[in-house]
């Protein structure tokens, strides 16, 4: 019995064994699923995107949502566009620098007014444009060691309010905008790191030598709208920046392009609406890289010969807005654009001038470019000839100080007359310009201005004729001050070429430098043609009996005039005589022991003085005598007289009424009558 009860006592205890084994794993399993599900909850409200704002994955965009703080971010965001709103610096929350996947943040267009802070050490790229941010303090950049590309265009900074090395702690900055600010000065202490510079629309009117330095890595620098002029540029700063590919100087004042230019690498240069008026030869010297040259609006007229020999690959010139003038100066040009073909892309080489060909582009004037040839042939002849020729030195030159040489040379062999010539009264060079203005039949005034000064001036003057031997050439030497020249003794209606060239400080006296190896280049030729003699004669001719008739004219208009004076003074007396203004017949003065003295008709006749009848503009009074009442005594003596009313022609009066009637007596009138004023009074004196 007790055997068989052992076995039973073992099964129940496998049994509750085995139930308490079940119920311990049920319960592992349910603490699994528990944890799990807490972590996945959590990690889902670790992503929550903000309410106000759009999210994609670590995408966060609160851009243009009126806001005026930022609001809470999933620490996931690593880009975070908060641009176009309202936030100001109290809106940054100091929990933004605990964000640490951070790498790019647009804050543009928003209230900022200092540099924002409690922005995350990662970040890589900071847009701060369009804010109003007056300084740059160098403990706020600090905090981002990382930084490589800086915006803050459209601010309010000035030189002065940036912090002395404020980007020393950005060792990693490669690109710095700082456009349209208030800077008068290009920043110190820039990172040798930097890349790309853009300073363009600020104030900046001097660049010292020290302004760029440490920049060797600086590849991209735009100045473009700022106060930029020549003399206020050190020579070499440029020169430094040995690995810039790009170099915008647009809108300054610029005369002529900075010199020590970095040619080595430069592939872009921008110098357009300054004011450049020449290009000196070997301002683009090296520049063998570059591909495009940006020279409009200017007042550039020509180019030097020589100036793009090292611009193997320019690929774009741009030159338009300048008022070319297309003479042979630019023939040099328009070869060397024939010759690079479909490889260069031309904009704006537009003529100005001659008015010949003016609006045309250059690279159209074919013919005009061949006859140039033709001069410039007959110009080398001339020199080529003037080694060997006898030359005879006059006493007495018509004008300049120093000797005139002359020389008859029937062998000469002229250009042919019907050639049409395309030489103006103006010639350009590249260091020379040349005026030519005939004054007279036999007199021909040169003038010319020059780019660097030279010790002389070779003038040669060409009378074209109908055959070789018709011509004659003469050749003077000017000092190196003068700018003007007076060509005397010359042929009515001719037509003369006279060519300029200035001489290096080598050549004295009589002796031309025939080495100058740009003496072809230097060469300046202008067209002018004297007048016929008898047309000046006529003219003067014409004129004498003009000049001579000038006098009495003259005198028969100031006699005329003060007959017509006279005449306007005479009929002004008589009209005022007439209407009594000058003559009153009111006043007269008596001739006896009252001499002198005007007495009043009324008072003489004993009559009281009646205003209101004085103030009748159309009738008068009239004094006659009449026959005594009583017999003449002879003392005392005592005549009589009646006062007549005069009426004028018309039979009217002031005081007539409507109903008129008219007595044949004395003039009897009702309307004085009626007005209280008796037709006869008697007076006696």
């Amino acid at each position: 019995m007790s055997t068989i009860m052992a076995p039973v006592g073992v099964v129940k205890l496998r049994a509750r064994l085995f139930l308490l084994f079940f119920c311990l794993t049920l319960c592992a399993g349910m603490l699994q699923f528990t944890a799990a599900t807490i972590q996945g909850y959590i990690g889902d409200r670790d992503m929550i995107c903000p309410s106000v704002c759009r999210c994609d994955e670590d995408f966060i965009y609160c851009n243009d949502r009126g806001l005026s703080s930022i609001p809470s971010l999933p620490p996931s965001a690593s880009v975070l566009y908060l641009q176009n709103n309202h936030i100001n610096n109290p809106g940054l929350p100091t929990s933004l620098e605990h964000h640490l996947a951070v790498r790019v943040v647009y804050l543009y267009d928003n209230e900022l007014d200092e540099f924002p802070l409690h922005l995350p050490p990662s970040v890589r790229e900071l847009h701060l444009q369009d804010n109003n941010i007056r300084t740059i303090p160098r403990s706020t950049l600090a905090r981002m060691p990382l930084l490589e590309k800086l915006h803050l265009d459209d601010n309010s900074i000035s030189t002065v309010s940036i912090e002395d090395q404020a980007f020393a702690d950005n060792p990693r900055l490669r690109l710095l905008f700082l456009s349209r600010n208030h800077l008068s000065s290009i920043p110190s202490g820039l990172p040798a790191s930097l890349e790309e510079l853009r300073l363009d629309d600020n104030r900046i009117s001097t660049i010292p030598t020290h302004a760029f330095r440490g920049l060797a890595s600086l590849r991209c620098l735009v100045l473009d709208g700022n106060l930029l002029a020549n003399q206020r540029i050190a020579d070499d700063t440029f020169s430094r920046l040995s690995n810039l590919t790009e170099l915008s100087l647009v809108r300054n004042s610029l005369q002529t392009p900075p010199v020590n230019l970095p040619s080595a690498h430069l592939q872009r240069l921008s110098l357009q609406e300054n004011a450049l008026t020449h290009m000196p030869r070997g301002s683009l010297d090296g520049m063998h890289r570059l591909l495009r040259l940006d020279l409009s609006g200017n007042n550039l007229t020509t180019l030097p010969r020589g100036l793009f020999k090292d611009l193997d690959g320019l690929g774009q010139l741009l030159v338009r807005g300048n008022p070319w003038h297309c003479g042979c100066n630019l023939r040099w040009l328009y070869d060397w654009l024939h010759a690079r073909g479909n490889s260069i892309t031309v904009r704006g080489l537009t003529c100005h001038g001659p008015d010949r060909v003016r609006d045309m582009a250059l690279i159209d004037l074919s013919s005009e470019m061949e006859e140039c040839e033709v001069v410039r042939i007959a110009g080398t002849r001339d020199k080529m000839g003037g080694a060997g020729m006898d030359s005879v030195t006059t006493q007495t030159p018509p004008q300049g100080s120093l000797f005139t040489l002359r020389s008859k040379r029937p062998g000469f062999g002229l250009p042919d007359s019907g050639l049409d010539y395309t030489l103006s009264s103006s010639g350009v060079g590249k260091s020379l310009a040349l005026n030519v203005k005939p004054l007279s039949h036999n007199s021909v005034r040169v003038t010319w201005s020059v780019a660097q000064p030279s010790s002389s001036f070779r003038l040669s003057w060409l009378r074209l004729g109908i055959g070789n031997a018709m011509g004659s050439i003469t050749e003077t030497l000017v000092r190196g001050d003068r700018r003007e020249y007076l060509l005397t003794s010359l042929q009515p209606r001719s037509s003369y070429i006279i060519c300029m060239v200035p001489l290096p400080a080598s050549s004295e006296g009589n002796k031309v430098s025939s080495g100058d190896a740009d003496s072809d280049e230097a060469l300046v030729c202008a067209k002018a043609e004297t007048s016929d003699l008898i047309t000046l004669e006529d003219e003067e001719d014409e004129n004498s009996p003009q000049m001579t008739a000038l006098p009495l004219a003259g005198i028969i208009g100031g006699a005329s005039a003060i007959v017509s004076l006279a005449l306007i003074f005479c009929v002004f007396c008589w009209y005022g005589h007439r209407t009594g203004h000058l003559c009153p017949r009111d006043h007269y003065t008596r001739n006896n022991s009252r001499k002198n003295k005007n007495y009043d008709d009324y008072i003489e006749s004993g009559t009281k003085k009646d205003n209101t009848i004085l103030e009748i503009r159309g009738p008068g009074f009239q004094m006659t005598p009449m026959a005594a009442c009583e017999p003449m005594q002879p003392k005392p003596l005592r005549e009589d007289y009646i006062i007549h009313t005069i009426f004028p022609s018309n039979g009217t009066g002031p005081y007539k009424g409507v109903n008129h009637v008219s007595d044949a007596g004395h003039g009897t009138n009702r309307g004085y009558r009626e007005g209280g004023i008796p037709d006869i009074d008697y007076c006696y004196t």
